[in-house]
């Protein structure tokens, strides 16, 4: 950066800081933080409200129309600059007052494979609203167009996955999580089928097909989404509910029943759910995620459908995104750990408030073994085991890694376990209100830490040994240690296996799916396909309808070669699109010899995967493109 641009960056910064903006809507942020995954430049025009008109189309695999953005500008701003990938940018207009539009000047810049490309409109000395005609690309990234055989009935249906930086693939916008605004939205989709968003929602199909919508407080781009479907709607409490294909609505009200439960101990925490309504969406199978906490709206992964409520605390961490991440949201995505491991920690205490402190342990346990596992994957002193990452130049998703979550996780355990629960309650719950609506940096968020509760404990900075745990690699020594005795008792019985009682007359009856996934890790390194065989035929592992219990046993069948779970296991990558299960499963088949068989599920399962699963698993098994 030369010294004239930093120096005309640090007035419009002040300018912005002051409230001097060109605009009569909510005040804008604070500060702003450079963003290396987005082209705009907010210290000069910002986005505060966007208003979408876009039709589906699913025949062609798109959508278009419009979208009209309000700006919030610094004096003397000569262009708003957007980011995009592989939009169909048709017309541009300006205007001064959002009714009368005149053409705009606009131009995209060169494309960049991880970016996509500027869009930069040019601005009269007046403009305060920027309205764009454009339609997405077949295939774009963010956008999920899945044929009737891909879903659970016979219609089809559309899912977006805006985050990390997708929503450009999708919208002209801002594509960065450290800049907010509202927004409302009209979608017109074919008769017979709902649209939802992230915003306001029905709760009944429209015949003519046209859906409106409203978010009210203010949102980063990442958290934009659409599902539209043969979708229908049931309640869970007075303000939450659940939406899925009719097939899949009966199973999913039973699954998610303690979700009101839910937002009552996570109000109780940390001061009040500040969206109105929260309700989540059950999709299908495809999904990449686990979930992704869309305000007002959660996507869920239908893997977590066990039909004996093991999985919900997915649900618990998706509600948890309420406060942190989608109330406090990380600046950029280098402080991608302000988001998830916050909401781990979070997710956690809400488990602990509804099912007790020895199921929350055993969560906590099984984090830790994740976060070995990545930490060897990654290389204990690589740096993307530092919870602050170096992500420019690189694709976002790259951090998104067990160890933004359970790193995180542990980190704020280890500060509250040294200044006390009592104290640490009270610091996230002021840090929560204080900070709402607002975005973080990870310097901010520690000068925040050290100002407001570390120096009232005088002794807790040197115990804590922040800079190894954010600025270093691997786990620190002094990683808190989860109790589980629950998980005591299954180590035992793993042992009373290995000398030599039968698998039937271990105690095993009231044990939760988190019980089964440790004996499963606990077993020895290697134990052939025989005893698998005894194991399989106790507990019925390859038949299991426990998407985390399947998913370890298979790992484990892959690596031992039991081939009788093989059917099982072609099944399952044929079924299911989350990221989490497929990349481990993949990963045994080409460590074990077994490419060829990869390859051979692959080509059958591709076209059912999410663009980033399919991103993932074609690096992996180097997929020609």
């Amino acid at each position: 950066m030369n010294p004239s641009h930093f120096l005309l960056r640090f007035y419009l910064l002040f300018v912005i800081g002051s409230g001097l903006l060109a605009c009569d809507k909510a005040p804008v942020q604070e500060s702003i933080v450079d963003d290396p995954h987005s082209y705009a430049r907010p210290e000069e025009a910002r986005v505060q409200h966007l208003s979408l008109d876009l039709s589906v189309d699913f025949d062609k695999g798109v959508l278009a129309g419009t979208a009209t953005l309000e700006l919030a500008r610094a004096q003397g701003a000569k262009q708003v600059i957007l980011d995009t990938r592989g939009l169909d940018i048709q017309q541009v207009w300006i205007s001064n007052d959002g009714q009368a539009m005149i053409p705009a000047t606009h131009r995209l810049g060169p494309t960049d494979s991880i970016m996509g490309a500027t869009l930069a409109v040019e601005l009269s000395p007046n403009t305060r609203f920027v309205r764009i005609a454009y339609a997405t690309e077949p295939g774009a990234e963010a956008l999920q167009f899945l044929p009737p055989a891909l879903t659970s009935g016979s219609q089809p249906f559309l899912l977006t996955q805006s985050q990390a930086i997708l929503a450009r693939t999708w919208i002209p916008i801002q594509d960065s999580p450290g800049i907010r605004f509202t927004y409302d939205a009209k979608v017109r989709v074919p008769k017979g089928l709902m649209a939802l968003m992230s915003a306001e929602n029905p709760v009944a199909r429209r015949e003519d097909g046209v859906y409106t919508f409203k978010m009210s407080q203010p949102v980063p781009a990442y958290l934009l989404a659409l599902a539209v479907g043969d979708i229908e709607f049931a309640p869970l409490g007075p303000r939450s509910g659940v939406y899925a294909e009719p097939s899949v609505l009966e199973a999913a009200k039973y699954e998610l029943a303690e979700v009101e439960e839910m937002i009552d101990i996570a109000e109780a925490l940390y001061g009040p759910y500040r969206w109105e309504r929260y309700d989540v969406i059950i999709l299908p199978p495809s999904f990449p995620f686990g979930g992704m906490e869309n305000p007002r709206l959660t996507f869920a992964t239908p893997t977590i459908l066990a039909g004996d409520r093991s999985l919900v605390s997915l649900i618990a961490h998706e509600l948890a995104h309420s406060w942190s991440g989608n109330l406090v949201t990380n600046a950029t995505w280098n402080d991608f750990w302000l988001n998830e491991g916050f909401t781990v920690y979070f997710e956690y205490r809400i488990m602990e408030g509804l099912k007790g402190r020895g199921y929350s342990e055993m969560l906590a346990h099984l984090s830790y073994q994740d976060l070995l596992e990545e930490v060897a994957d990654i290389g204990p002193d690589h740096a993307d085991t530092h919870l602050a990452l170096q992500l420019e130049g690189r694709n976002p998703d790259d951090g998104m890694t067990s160890i933004a979550y359970d790193k995180g996780y542990y980190f704020l355990r280890r500060i509250e376990e040294t200044v006390g629960r009592e104290a640490f309650d009270a610091f996230l719950r002021s840090y929560f209100d204080r900070y709402a609506f607002k975005t973080m940096t990870t310097t901010g968020f520690l000068q925040i830490l050290d100002q407001e509760l570390l120096q009232k404990h005088p002794e807790a900075a040197e115990t804590v040994q922040i800079d190894a745990w954010v600025y270093g690699p691997g786990i620190p020594d002094q990683a808190p240690v989860a109790q589980s005795t629950r998980f005591d008792l299954v180590e035992d019985a793993v042992a009373a296996w290995i000398v030599g009682v039968s698998p039937t007359d271990l105690k095993t009856e009231e044990w939760s799916s988190h019980e089964w996934i440790h004996f499963i890790r606990s077993l020895p390194d290697s134990i052939g396909t025989e005893k698998m065989a005894a194991l399989d035929a106790a507990f019925a592992f390859t038949r299991s309808t426990n998407s985390e219990v399947q998913a370890r046993w298979y790992a484990r069948a892959i690596r031992e070669q039991y081939t009788e779970a093989y059917p099982a296991i072609r099944r399952f990558l044929t079924r299911v699109g989350r990221r989490k299960f497929l990349t481990p499963l993949y990963r045994a088949l080409i460590e074990t010899g077994q490419r060829d068989l990869a390859l051979d599920i692959y080509r059958e399962a591709r076209s059912h995967y999410h663009p980033i699963s399919v991103q993932s698993i074609d690096e992996l098994l180097d997929w020609p493109v």
